[in-house]
């Protein structure tokens, strides 16, 4: 009798061939897990063709004990997308280079089964809803894990950036960078921005290459409700959502909020969030 599924969520750029993602699968099994595979094809110019998967439904997401995000970071808010909505928490095998999200490496597949289980911490994460508004109608919507970004393609881009209504920043520069507490050790600490305890709750704004002397980085309470008015365009300048990009036009409005749904993330190993920075980032003087 199985002790419940387990889904697996391979990036095929990373695990060629599937190899890791069938010895994961082989362990689990072995346990006494039924297992589902359902490859993540992010960062793919096309399908892979050595990706087979099964079509799993979201029922079948939120009635998993386990989701196995096996990639980077950028697979994990892939498979967070995917999962909107959906309390089963994820636990992450580094494929990749850095890793901030994920727990396991490689090498500690035999640790996925006692996770299985249930002998993991939850670590609840903070997402925020993005909507791009064009001309008083929604054009797009998404969701991040990581952040929302503003960048010009080419030229600077002008933005206004508001909190409940009232202004925080006013400037010209390459972009802006709205992120969670867990996208703080991403782009927006590449641009100057504050590293936040991933499971507090907070809205970062911080600005990229400001031509504003000040134009800083803005920790804000997770009630706000941003919006950020773009001005004059001089070339091309696109909204990503966690990697997804999407064109935007001079006038547009985007609204960033406080999503409705969180990102569980399984914690497994016994190191915290300093030693990860340090470990990730640079050696602890």
């Amino acid at each position: 009798m199985s002790r419940g599924t387990v889904i697996l969520c391979p990036n095929p750029v990373k695990d060629r061939g599937l190899s890791v993602t069938a010895l994961a699968r082989e362990k689990l099994e072995q346990a006494g897990f039924s297992v589902l595979v359902s490859p993540e094809l992010v960062d793919a110019p096309e399908p892979a063709e050595d990706a087979p998967g099964e079509d799993i439904p979201p029922e079948a997401f939120a009635s998993a004990c386990l989701v196995v995000s096996l990639g980077g970071d950028g697979t994990i808010m892939h498979t967070a997308r995917r999962m909107i909505g959906c309390a089963t928490p994820i636990l992450g095998v580094n494929l990749g280079n850095v890793g901030f999200l994920t727990e396991l490496d490689r090498g500690d597949l035999d640790r996925l089964a006692d996770a299985a289980a249930g002998r993991y911490a939850l670590s609840p994460r903070m997402m925020l809803r993005a909507e791009l508004w064009r001309s008083g109608a929604p054009v797009y919507d998404n969701y991040a894990l990581n952040d929302v970004t503003l960048r010009g393609a080419s030229r600077m881009i002008r933005m206004t950036a508001r909190g409940d209504g009232r202004k925080i920043l006013d400037f010209s520069g390459d972009g802006l960078v709205i992120a969670t507490p867990t996208g703080s050790t991403a782009y927006s600490m590449a641009a100057g921005g504050p590293l936040v305890e991933p499971t507090a709750e907070n809205i970062i704004l911080t600005p990229v290459c400001a031509h504003a002397l000040a134009a800083r980085s803005f920790v804000l309470a997770p009630d706000r409700v941003v919006t950020v008015e773009l001005g004059r365009l001089r070339g091309q300048a696109l909204l990503s959502v966690d990697g997804d990009s999407y064109e935007v036009r001079e006038g547009d409005c985007l609204r960033v909020e406080k999503a409705e749904y969180r990102t569980n993330i399984a914690h497994v190993g016994e190191k915290g969030f300093y030693d990860i920075v340090y470990e990730k980032l640079g050696d602890r003087k």
